[in-house]
């Protein structure tokens, strides 16, 4: 049997979140859960990421996407932060 999956793409970088679509996304967790600590602006901007409040995280993911984790997957009411392709085959079996 095959599914049938309704794919929809958004380029943040061209077309960036507010406050209320991040807070959205997060479902009450953490920004740290969304925040990409990996990502070579932390380095750059000389970031602490346990050192800085959701607001402050947020706001930087806004300023700047390339804090935030990729890919965003939301399926129903849950959203993957960062899913790796075997995260992603696990949800789509």
């Amino acid at each position: 049997m095959q599914q049938h999956l309704d794919l929809e793409e958004r380029d943040f970088f061209r077309f960036p979140f507010s406050p209320e679509e991040i807070k959205s996304l997060l479902h009450g967790r953490s920004a740290k859960d969304m925040f990409n600590p990996r990502s070579p602006e932390v380095k750059k901007r000389g970031l602490s990421p346990d050192q800085l409040t959701d607001e402050d995280l947020i706001s930087l993911m806004i300023e700047e996407p390339r804090l935030i984790k990729r890919p965003i997957v939301v399926i129903g009411k849950e959203t993957y932060f960062g899913a790796d392709t075997k995260t992603l085959a696990q949800l789509f079996k």
